[in-house]
């Protein structure tokens, strides 16, 4: 068993009927810019998409259906060049359970400003979603593979210290096979650095190995024991967020961090809004410093609840 959740849960997303392996995910496609009359190629990709993320097998674990991870992705068509040629946006995010209670916590969330500006594929009604982790197939089933195994990936280091490790490990393979074909979101040389390449580079690198184990610390050692003991779980959010500092003093342009503060912010507010002040003041002194675009937002955090 991956995990042990008591509750049913109350999800923030819309879920499907698909049946599932370790992927939960609601796909939709929104085509509303494109002057297409085949309108059904948009549907199609809906359900083949969904298919492919919910109906493959991406880890050795068995998952039970409450235990599989809910996630969305929409992907807003922006164009179609040629027939069965398309440019896209896509936002992504997932969510998993705090323990005992009926709320959701992000995991992934690249959405608004921060969703994936890179999708170029092609694709045509009723078309074989090949993939393989050693070879580069095409561009869709490598960006849905991705996103696949980063999902997962965030969704185990929440569960365990650095337990998604071999699932980004198969994330990087992706990206450095895909990086020959020179399509757009794979590429190292880009400014600022954000991409599908950076988030996979900030999560594999050594530097940010103690901000990764602080995600585990976060969810499972903070989040799931707030009912039982606030006092204790802010505490321990707060060492995370110091984390955090350190990794944003080295690398302020991160990715990561940039992701980790737009998916937890109102969060943060709320879990730091009440309990001991001198605690809530570090917590604030943090983040104005490593998000400092809501330094108005984090108030609430000295004013209390």
């Amino acid at each position: 068993m991956k995990k042990n959740v008591a509750a049913i849960l109350v999800s923030i997303l819309i879920t499907t009927g698909i049946s599932a392996q370790e992927l939960n995910c609601t796909v939709v496609v929104d085509a509303d810019m494109v002057e297409n009359q085949e309108r059904r190629i948009f549907t199609d990709m809906e359900t083949a998409f969904a298919q492919f993320l919910n109906n493959r097998k991406w880890t050795d674990d068995n998952f039970e259906p409450e235990e599989r991870i809910r996630c969305q992705l929409i992907i807003g068509i922006k164009s179609q060049p040629s027939v069965g040629s398309f440019s896209a946006t896509a936002q992504i995010q997932s969510v998993r359970p705090v323990y005992n209670t009926n709320l959701e916590t992000s995991t992934l969330a690249l959405t608004q400003n921060y969703a994936d500006q890179d999708w170029q594929f092609e694709y045509t009604e009723s078309q074989p979603l090949d993939f393989n982790i050693n070879n580069f197939t095409n561009n869709i089933t490598s960006i849905l593979a991705y996103y696949a195994y980063m999902i997962i990936a965030m969704d185990y280091d929440s569960f365990s210290s650095l337990g998604g490790t071999q699932y980004y490990e198969q994330a990087f393979t992706i990206v450095n096979n895909a990086q020959q074909t020179g399509r757009p979101g794979w590429q190292q040389f880009v400014n600022p650095p954000r991409n599908r390449y950076w988030l996979i580079e900030n999560l594999m690198n050594p530097q940010f190995r103690d901000l990764r184990k602080g995600f585990y610390e976060y969810h499972r050692l903070g989040l799931d024991k707030f009912l039982s003991n606030p006092d204790e779980a802010r505490s321990t959010i707060l060492e995370v967020l110091k984390k955090l500092q350190t990794a944003y003093k080295s690398r302020q342009n991160s990715f990561l961090i940039i992701l980790f503060m737009y998916a937890k912010s109102n969060e943060l507010i709320s879990i730091f809004s009440e309990g001991d002040i001198n605690v809530r003041r570090q917590a604030y002194e943090i983040l104005i410093e490593v998000d400092p675009t809501k330094a108005d937002e984090y108030q609430q955090i000295l004013q209390g609840g």
